[in-house]
């Protein structure tokens, strides 16, 4: 029976998406503009990289090709392809987490988030009382736009001193809570996550996240692995649901299982950065049965070079994920079948810290599957049905299987 493996390398965008403008996004595009940078020294950092991006792997299996198909533009490199490719437009209304992951996996978002103002204070103030009342804190601290780090630098020692919670939004729908795991504590920041969850239900609000840190100054502090996503659940079964009822496993590795908010997600297994994440994945990929799905994500792309706007940093995790594909591919078996896409872009060149609406890339391969161009997908949703017929499951509501393109016999 066969396995399936899809992995997101979260936000790498390859640009192109027809209604980028919509979302203020028109010509962002993740993958180009890291690949000009790291030509004219923008992706040069001394101690980390230099040159032009070298993602020979990816580019191996038709990364290149994905590009060319999203955005209309010359590739100007020529690969001997060895996995089949092509790019996918999102149909949901956002360019947030769950929204890529959900229609990934074949479930297009049918409605509008909520989402809260770009303006300080940036909470209903009936919200801010009830999280202050429900979650009996002294105050809170931040009521805003931000990124993660920034806030915890400019309130992380007020918030130490005070007991105040630090929350903060985006323009995604979300809610994010950052406390110390010590002075606060973690188990704390979890139950508040929960009251604040069921607070924001009644806005439409995606995710509430709980962001821990430790530290005691601001030149010290630093967030740890132990964040927490408390989302929205899919408005209908998804792939991973659709595997586990099939008598079968969904392997979350990473913040899937949060995504999903843990529904249809058999195991849940994570690690510290992507280089530990993908040794956790494969790991599972030795340990995945006949009929499973790994489902992994590789959040640093985005959390740690995209939103931060290091184009360097952002390159050079590209290059170290590449360099470990191989690893990938020699652990496929005969009818595996590997997908590595995104669920949005961030392009580290562009204005703001903020997600940019694009294209993502279709690139995979599996023992005995042509290296064929899939071409453009109109809807994440044909990965995920690709996937479902790969595991022999029915079809979903949504999206087309390309799966009769790639097939050994098509």
């Amino acid at each position: 029976m066969p396995r399936a493996f899809l992995f997101v390398l979260d936000s790498f965008g390859i640009g192109g998406s027809s209604d980028a403008a919509t979302f203020g996004d028109e010509g962002a595009d993740t993958f180009g503009h890291i690949l000009a940078g790291c030509r004219d020294g923008k992706g040069d950092r001394e101690g980390l990289r230099s040159g032009p991006l070298d993602l020979l792997n990816m580019s191996g299996l038709g990364l290149g090709d994905a590009w060319r198909t999203a955005t209309g533009q010359p590739f100007d490199r020529e690969e001997m392809r060895t996995g089949f490719h092509g790019a996918a437009q999102e149909v949901s209304d956002g360019k947030d987490t769950p929204s890529g992951h959900w229609e990934i996996a074949g479930v297009p978002v049918p409605f509008k988030w909520g989402y809260f103002p770009d303006t300080v204070p940036a909470f209903p103030p009936d919200l801010t009382e009830a999280i202050i009342r429900e979650g009996k804190l002294p105050g809170i601290l931040g009521n805003c736009h931000a990124s993660g780090t920034e806030i915890i630098e400019r309130f992380g020692e007020e918030h130490i001193r005070t007991g105040k919670p630090i929350c903060y939004t985006s323009v995604d729908s979300v809610l994010q809570i950052a406390a110390h795991e010590e002075h606060f504590g973690l188990q704390r920041l979890y139950d508040l996550c929960k009251v604040v969850r069921k607070l924001v239900d009644p806005l439409n609000i995606g995710r509430v996240i709980a962001r821990p840190f430790l530290g005691e100054t601001v030149e010290t502090f630093k967030r740890t692995p132990n964040r927490k996503d408390l989302a929205v659940p899919p408005p209908e079964p998804t792939l991973c649901d659709r595997v586990v009822a099939s008598g079968r496993r969904t392997i979350g590795i990473g913040k899937i299982g949060d995504i999903f908010a843990h529904r249809g997600i058999s195991e849940v297994r994570k690690g510290v950065g992507n280089m530990a994440m993908l040794d956790v994945a494969l790991g599972a990929m030795v340990d995945a049965a006949d009929g499973d799905l790994v489902f992994a994500n590789f959040v640093d792309f985005d959390t740690e070079y995209g939103h931060r706007r290091d184009i360097a940093g952002y390159a050079a995790a590209l290059e170290a994920f590449d360099r470990r594909v191989p690893e990938i591919l020699a652990r496929l078996r005969p009818g595996d079948m590997l997908i590595l896409t995104a669920d949005h872009g961030n392009d580290p060149s562009w204005r703001g810290t903020d997600h940019t609406r694009e294209r993502v890339p279709i690139i995979g391969a599996g023992p005995g599957l042509r290296s064929v161009d899939v071409g453009l997908r109109p809807t994440f949703a044909d990965i995920g049905e690709t996937v479902a017929e790969h595991l022999g499951l029915a079809p979903g509501r949504h999206g087309i299987s390309f799966y009769g393109l790639i097939r050994a016999d098509a």
